[in-house]
């Protein structure tokens, strides 16, 4: 997303109006820490999480609940696709 939108989006109109470019500083600081980052146009996205495997595949908690009751084994599986908070404390 552009920072624009983001600035529109997270701050509600009355922000957005006050000053277009609220989100800036905020953006590029998350920039530098590695949190977030963006492409040539200036578009920003959640940086993804390092060591992700394409082999894993994602199971409901639910169905895992259930796996994991009758005793059920899913290789490579996991129930989140986002990283924990301490990830992101980290960067």
């Amino acid at each position: 997303m552009s920072y624009r939108e983001i600035a529109r989006r997270a701050g509600g109109k009355r922000k957005y109006h006050h000053d277009t470019d609220w989100a800036k500083p905020l953006l590029s600081r998350m920039q530098e820490r590695g949190i977030l980052e963006s492409d040539a146009q200036g578009r920003f996205r959640v940086k993804p999480v390092h060591g992700k495997s394409k082999a894993t595949r994602w199971v409901s908690p639910d169905i895992a609940k259930l796996l994991e009751e009758k005793g059920v084994k899913v290789e490579g599986s996991k129930t989140t696709d986002i990283a924990s908070e301490e990830y992101y404390e980290g960067l």
